[in-house]
């Protein structure tokens, strides 16, 4: 039986058929059709992560917060020493009338605003923002890529599984930026974290950063409206709060337009976008289900 004959294989069409799957992937990324591009850059991220994984360096922990209540009639408490009377008890302070309040540390939100140079810097930019609230930084593109630059002084696999920027990293470049006192605090309801932003805002006079769109992006909060002071009563509701979003003028597929600085944000708006930290690369016990802000402790200059 005389041997088969090998199979001659075309190369000249298989090259030519090869060559254009490739330009047809590279079109396709560039142009983002359906898609690909996205795809693309997400996978391209997941290979970086895998051959340089971010430090599993420690950070602070999350702050729980409860929001303490006020009573702004009580006389401070005094030590006594063995057989001292106490003196008589001052006339209570009367409280305030009960006033609707509407805060915003911001006149020009314009000119404190810069948009993230690219869709995953939104960290990046927003801290860009509140140090040159603090004069501490240029809202130039130069320095928002130097910042984005530096991550590696900050990034921890505990702050974010990704890699990059998360909210201790956002504190600990603020610090390094001469802006200490800003913690990382999470809150078991909305209206607690709103609440004691409010009140920190009040007491600093310096802007807090909340983590919007379950953990996944950043919003500057320069001020609210609500129906009473906060730091006075405890009761009062907080009805929106003044912002900063580093994604203008730019559409989110998911979330929608965002809006122009300084634009007021109601409850509704709240509600669809300040959700509960929720990420979809691994668990964060401290944060899983709970409001993250990152908070300023001292005031601002």
């Amino acid at each position: 039986m005389p041997a088969s004959r090998r199979r001659r294989i075309p190369w000249i069409p298989v090259i030519a058929v090869l060559l254009a799957v490739v330009l047809v992937g590279v079109t396709a990324v560039g142009f983002n059709v359906a898609g690909v591009g996205t795809r693309f850059e997400h996978l391209q991220d997941r290979v970086a992560l895998f051959l340089n994984p971010p430090p599993d360096r420690p950070i602070d922990e999350e702050i729980l917060v409860t929001p303490q209540p006020i009573d702004p009639t009580a006389a401070p408490t005094m030590s006594l020493a063995p057989g001292q009377t106490p003196p008589p008890t001052p006339e209570p302070t009367p409280k305030p009338p009960r006033e609707p309040v509407d805060v915003d540390i911001l006149k020009d939100p314009d000119a404190a605003f810069i948009h993230q140079q690219d869709h995953d810097w939104c960290a990046v930019a927003g801290t860009q923002m509140v140090l040159a609230m603090h004069g501490r930084a240029p809202l130039t593109k130069g320095y928002q890529d130097e910042l984005a630059s530096r991550i590696g002084e900050w990034e921890s696999r505990r702050d974010s599984r990704n890699g990059g920027w998360g909210p201790a990293a956002m504190a600990a470049a603020l610090e390094a930026n001469g802006v200490p006192g800003y913690e990382v605090r999470a809150y078991l309801t909305r209206q607690d974290a709103l609440t004691d932003a409010a009140r920190a805002i009040q007491a600093t006079g310096a802007p807090v950063i909340l983590l919007t769109w379950r953990g996944a992006h950043t919003w500057v909060m320069t001020g609210f409206r609500a129906d009473a002071d906060p730091s006075v009563f405890n009761n009062a509701d907080i009805e929106g709060v003044y912002i900063l979003d580093p994604w203008y003028p730019d559409v989110s597929s998911i979330w929608g337009p965002s809006d122009k600085p300084g634009n007021f944000e109601d409850m509704a708006e709240m509600r669809r976008n300040y959700l509960e930290w929720a990420r979809p690369e691994g668990s964060y016990e401290s944060r899983d289900g709970k409001f993250i802000a990152v908070v300023p402790t001292q005031p601002m200059p």
